[in-house]
């Protein structure tokens, strides 16, 4: 099956005025043009949210990822044409922006971070990998739909994350603090799971982290970790997060 890329393309390989692959030139310029367009659009989401990872992230991927790809299609003599595969860049462009990504995330006493920083740095290589391939369609359409799951999902997930959250308090060591949680739960009509408990280092208090699910739904949330505070005599209550 052809695609209208690769029939656009085939045009501009055609096109050599004067025996001059121009048309490869500016196929190639296409490309990285077209992937600091799609790319910047999640670069400035990211920096709009103030995340570690922002525009100019985002782009270097990006953009390094095309010129890859590009260098796998037309960066080795046609001598070795018919024992080349040009996928093999594309695998190991993969591998590598994982890492990057892993690097993004981090763990704090307040959750998980930098989960969906990590995704968004993964998808601008997919982007950047699209565009070097001249899947200019395909780039453009999958970004339209990366865009919309970051900003148009952001209040499913948050209503989600409301009716189920994970919960962390800090209390001192001497409170029942597992029958506080039991007691305000059932008060509030909600179940408890995955508890798992740790002493807090350098003092005499414990934290506890554990799952709620609202029978009613979360509108209830603020008021239940309110009255938890209380029932405990928690230094600290926070809802662990992982974006």
């Amino acid at each position: 099956m052809v695609t209208f890329d690769q029939k656009l393309i085939e045009k501009l390989n055609e096109w050599q005025p004067g025996g001059w692959p121009v048309g490869n030139l500016l196929a190639c310029i296409i490309a990285l043009v077209l992937c600091v367009i799609l790319v910047g659009i999640v670069g400035i989401e990211r920096e709009r949210r103030g995340r570690s990872a922002g525009l100019r992230t985002h782009l270097l991927v990006g953009v390094g990822s095309t010129i890859i790809m590009i260098i796998s299609i037309y960066g080795f003599p046609s001598v070795f044409s018919e024992k080349r595969d040009v996928a093999r860049l594309a695998a190991q462009v993969i591998t590598g922006v994982g890492f990057l990504g892993a690097g993004a995330i981090m763990h704090r006493e307040s959750g998980v971070k930098g989960l969906t920083t990590a995704g968004t740095i993964w998808v601008s290589m997919a982007i950047g990998v699209a565009c070097g391939s001249f899947n200019f369609l395909l780039a453009i359409a999958g970004t339209l739909l990366i865009f919309f799951i970051l900003t148009g999902f952001r209040k499913v997930e948050t209503r989600i994350a409301r009716k189920n959250p994970t919960i962390s308090l800090v209390s001192n060591s001497e409170v029942p603090v597992l029958e506080g949680i039991l007691k305000v739960s059932e008060e509030f009509d909600c179940k408890v799971s995955g508890i798992s408990t740790s002493n807090v280092e350098g003092s005499d208090s414990i934290q506890v982290t554990f799952q709620v699910l609202f029978e009613e739904g979360g509108d209830r949330l603020d008021e239940y970790l309110t009255e938890l505070g209380k029932v405990t005599k928690a230094k600290n209550v926070h809802l662990l997060s992982h974006k």
